[in-house]
């Protein structure tokens, strides 16, 4: 027993000793309670080490998780481009147009400003573009001739016809009895089918002579234009699929040159300003100079000539046919 206690008392001592000695360290207050030791989850480590924690941890944080179910998986890949090709025909099982298209193809959900955003948009003959699978409207131009249509890509290649159901009108003009018209003297607008102005809508407007034009078929309202006064003929014209309609309006009218003389048959007077009147008074042409032209539509008609302070004038018929020149004498024989 006795042995025991000098075991106890040693380890005593030793104790002891051992605070006196850690209590003498420069620094630290006598008083600080012994730190417990950290879990290992706090468990320090040297700078390197950290270092490559944190480059983990934040590459973990910059790559996206997997896909978390097989249907997932299946619409990441599928929301890739796929391949599309578009082709245009005449009319149904007509061959394929092979130039002149423009093809837009647009996404079907309105974006911010209420509009449909172009998704892709190709001037070949043939489209070959690239969509993610889903809805579209696909819409073709063929000259004024166009067709829309809605499309669904899916997954793999896509292919897709349209056809654009389109004719070609040709125009031109000449005056009753086949007398020719100069082309630069011609022009025609077109316009959709329609009881009244108000329920036309202008498709071409300007067209030459000869011009030929592509339109969906369908009934149009043809405007031609001899001369730039009054001679305007009108017509209704059918535009039949994959056909070319050549059409020749007539006009009752006539190309009509003016000078003033002193005597019949006599030199052109210069300077002379001239006004064209209807028979019921109103002004269709007005110039300056010394043999004027104009294109006048079948009628009565008052020329007035005046220079300086004098005004000579003449009542003269237009009848349909050739050029004719009128004379307007200075003096009454």
């Amino acid at each position: 027993m006795i042995d025991g206690l000098r075991g106890i008392n040693l380890q005593v001592w030793r104790l002891i000793a051992l605070l006196a000695l850690f209590a003498a360290q420069p620094g630290l207050a006598q008083d600080a309670p012994i730190p417990a030791p950290l879990p290992l989850f706090h468990a320090p480590v040297v700078d390197g080490a950290a270092n490559a924690q944190d480059s983990a941890t934040q590459q973990e944080a910059e790559t996206p998780p997997p896909p978390a179910t097989a249907a997932e998986a299946i619409a990441a890949v599928s929301a890739d481009p796929q391949p599309v090709t578009l082709t245009a025909l005449v009319t149904d099982g007509g061959k394929t147009i092979g130039e002149g298209l423009v093809w837009r193809i647009f996404e079907t959900k309105p974006n911010g400003a209420g509009q449909l955003a172009l998704a892709a948009k190709s001037d070949s003959g043939i489209a070959n573009v690239k969509l993610p699978p889903g809805s579209y409207v696909v819409h073709v131009a063929y000259g004024r001739a166009q067709a829309s249509e809605t499309l669904t890509v899916a997954e793999g290649p896509n292919t897709k016809s349209i056809v654009i159901e389109a004719g070609g009108l040709r125009l031109n003009a000449a005056v009753t009895g086949d007398v020719p018209i100069p082309i630069n003297l011609l022009r025609f607008d077109v316009f959709t089918a329609g009881a009244t102005d108000a329920d036309r809508a202008l498709v071409a407007q300007n067209l030459g002579a000869n011009d030929i034009v592509t339109l969906n078929a369908g009934t149009y309202h043809i405007i031609s234009y001899f001369g730039e006064v009054n001679a305007i003929v009108r017509a209704d014209l059918r535009v039949e699929p994959g056909q070319l309609t050549d059409a020749t309006l007539y006009h009752r009218a006539a190309q009509t040159s003016f000078k003033l003389v002193s005597v019949a048959g006599g030199e052109a007077i210069a300077d002379v300003d001239w006004t064209v009147k209807t028979a019921d008074g109103a002004t269709v042409y007005t110039n300056t100079g010394t043999f004027p032209s104009t294109v006048l539509q079948e009628g009565d008609y008052l020329v007035l000539a005046k220079r300086g302070d004098k005004v000579f004038n003449r009542e003269f018929e237009v009848q349909a046919g050739q050029p004719r020149e009128i004379e307007v004498l200075t003096a009454v024989y």
